[in-house]
């Protein structure tokens, strides 16, 4: 574990798998987690209840992030669509970078966070795969959940997201400087995890 502030910044586009790597990473080295996308996810689920984006993101309490409908299809669309605005972003920022340096060392996941939330990490990933499997896998993952949609209709999302992420005028997402790139299309969870934790031990090495 870090004793010191350690982050490991993790970027990637949806479903690519960023999230488990993360989770599994914090595991391991005894770091805390922070899943960025559901700060977007809880700024869009108030918005679909009728509150405006920017009041949402500047109000923003912990708890927000324990509601249950946050996984949801219609929620992270909500969350692709707020996370374009450039007040939006800046109101969740502070929130990020503290906990990105709290003592112990962290790992947060998310679109920006070795390019503009932390680009001093000291281990920056970007965890991607093709837009095919990504659908793949969501598709699977909102069906086992009981939700009534097609692989057609997943996979038109998955590309949609890609471009407003991609294309945004602020913050745009796209591998940091000096990030490792892992491609899990064709890589097996516990691969991808194993490269992801050869990197954060190495950098672990190098900051002691």
């Amino acid at each position: 574990m870090a004793t010191a502030p350690f982050t490991v910044a993790i970027d990637g586009p949806a479903a690519a798998g960023k999230g488990t790597v993360s989770r599994a990473l914090a595991h391991r080295f005894g770091l805390a987690h922070l899943d960025t996308g559901l700060l977007y996810r809880a700024v869009g689920a108030q918005v679909l209840g009728g509150m405006d984006a920017v009041a949402a993101a500047q109000t923003l309490v912990p708890d927000a992030l324990e509601r249950d409908d946050l996984r949801s299809a219609a929620v992270a669309q909500a969350a692709s669509k707020v996370a374009v605005l450039p007040e939006v972003r800046a109101a969740l920022l502070d929130f990020q970078r503290a906990f990105a340096r709290r003592a112990g060392g962290a790992v947060l996941d998310g679109r920006d966070i070795g390019t503009v939330i932390c680009p001093q990490a000291e281990a920056k990933l970007f965890v991607t795969a093709s837009d095919t499997v990504r659908a793949e896998r969501r598709h699977a993952e909102l069906v086992a959940r009981g939700d009534d949609v097609t692989y057609e209709t997943v996979l038109a999302d998955v590309r949609a997201r890609d471009a407003r992420d991609a294309d945004r005028a602020t913050a745009p997402m796209r591998p940091a400087e000096g990030a490792h790139v892992i491609d899990t299309s064709e890589m097996s969870i516990e691969d991808a995890v194993a490269s992801a934790t050869r990197v954060v031990a190495q950098a672990l090495e190098g900051s002691a």
